[in-house]
């Protein structure tokens, strides 16, 4: 296993990193207040989410941080933190990549013909393109995004990927993760990318994912991951500035999450990539953050992203099966 790709218990070690804009993603949260409430935390999320799909790029700042001026390569980020650009350029529509990742989901899920996949805050359909061909036409991919526009991009994006595959077996429907959607234990996998730290209630999507696994499904999620408390000097100026570091869960509690909602055999991978490249990049954001920080650490020592695996315990015949 490559050294970048350990299980947490590692040491993520430097790897190569591409150089983009700074991630405006980082900055959707720049005017919220400490005292938010759920529906203010959906609500921002769903504003800012519909001016990427309306822009058609992963620019959701406010104009005067300048992060338009110019936007990063989705292909060229994709390909850093996994993805293949030749299956890109076959797979996806024009305008499906808005540069919104910060992991490869599809690849850790080893989809197989046949399957049902659901893709938790589907955007305009980037992941739920790539998964529709390892289904293939026996299987079926369901996007759930609680965004009108997205939502519509998404839609508007499924003639041009049928062009692309010959395949109609892709759906989006509308809803949020905490309540999604979907019919109990109908879904082989569920996926999702730099999502879930942006739910105001991150025990109730993992409930929810919980309830629409069928016995024996899987999860396959990269998301962003606290490796342990920022200082608390900068704790408030992170959760005021910085939307996936302040929505990130620790990894304690992220664990937690996962076996409270019933999920086994989890799996917990750091990929270093994504914040390598941001904080190559002289991302503003992650300077800030760096410059309060205990010397000789990074912000790669505090956040990553993270591949996230687990069961739905599926029927048992004899003991401990499952687990």
């Amino acid at each position: 296993m490559p050294a970048a790709d350990r299980p947490i218990a590692s040491r993520t070690v430097e790897q190569p990193v591409a150089r983009f804009a700074p991630d405006p993603f980082l900055t959707f949260l720049t005017t919220s207040e400490p005292t938010m409430t759920y529906d203010d935390i959906r609500t921002t999320v769903r504003d800012q989410y519909g001016a990427m799909a309306r822009a058609g790029s992963s620019c959701c700042g406010p104009s005067t941080n300048g992060c338009c001026a110019p936007a990063a390569d989705p292909t060229a980020l994709a390909e850093a933190i996994g993805y293949d650009a030749s299956e890109l350029a076959r797979i996806l529509p024009e305008g499906a990549n808005l540069g919104l990742s910060c992991g490869n989901p599809g690849a850790i899920a080893a989809l197989t013909p046949g399957e049902i996949v659901l893709d938790l805050g589907s955007g305009a359909g980037f992941d739920a393109f790539l998964c529709g061909p390892k289904v293939g036409a026996t299987g079926r991919v369901i996007g759930v995004d609680m965004t009108p526009d997205m939502l519509s991009k998404a839609r508007g994006n499924l003639a041009g990927y049928t062009r692309r595959t010959g395949l109609a077996n892709v759906e989006f429907r509308m809803g949020e993760i905490e309540h999604l959607p979907v019919a109990d234990a109908s879904v082989d996998v569920v996926i999702s990318n730099c999502v879930i730290n942006l739910s105001p209630d991150k025990p109730q999507v993992w409930r929810e994912i919980f309830r629409v696994l069928k016995p024996g499904g899987r999860v396959a999620v990269s998301d962003m991951v606290l490796l342990r408390p920022l200082p608390e000097g900068i704790q408030a100026a992170v959760e005021a500035y910085v939307g996936c570091i302040a929505g990130a869960s620790l990894l304690e509690d992220l664990r937690a999450m996962l076996t409270a909602a019933g999920l086994v055999r989890l799996e917990l991978i750091a990929k270093s990539a994504y914040v390598a490249t941001l904080s190559a990049n002289d991302d503003p954001l992650y300077r800030e953050v760096q410059s309060a920080l205990p010397a000789g650490t990074t912000p790669a020592d505090f956040i990553t992203s993270m591949d996230i695996s687990a069961i739905k315990p599926g029927a048992c015949c004899t003991p401990g099966c499952c687990t």
